[in-house]
């Protein structure tokens, strides 16, 4: 009886070597696999970078749509095509001076 129990015994652990040599091949080819990918794409940085990210989500809706108030208020008001073209353009080139003046914390 005792060598029917170390027969068993010993299929029982070449069974369970077997599983964990194919689970360890498995997770060396995740982890090549994840470390290839993670080579791959490109790092993302955290925080505050950018240029958008200077300024708060209120903040932004309110440049966003002040400009947007003024350039209706241009085609509105103005009559001449050209005039009107060349404010927006305008307003546009002096935007980012005016947001810098207007918002900027340093």
């Amino acid at each position: 009886m005792s060598k029917e129990r170390a027969r068993r015994r010993e299929a029982r652990q070449a069974e369970l070597e077997r599983e964990r040599a194919v689970r360890a091949r498995r997770v060396a080819r995740r982890d090549r696999r994840r470390a290839v990918v993670r080579r791959l794409t490109p790092s993302v940085r955290r925080g505050r970078t950018g240029r958008l990210r200077r300024h708060s989500r209120g903040e932004r809706a309110a440049i966003v749509l002040l400009t947007g108030a003024a350039v209706a208020g241009i085609w509105n008001f103005v009559d001449d095509l050209a005039l009107r073209l060349a404010l927006v353009v305008l307003l546009l080139l002096v935007l980012p001076a005016v947001v810098v003046i207007a918002l900027d914390r340093r």
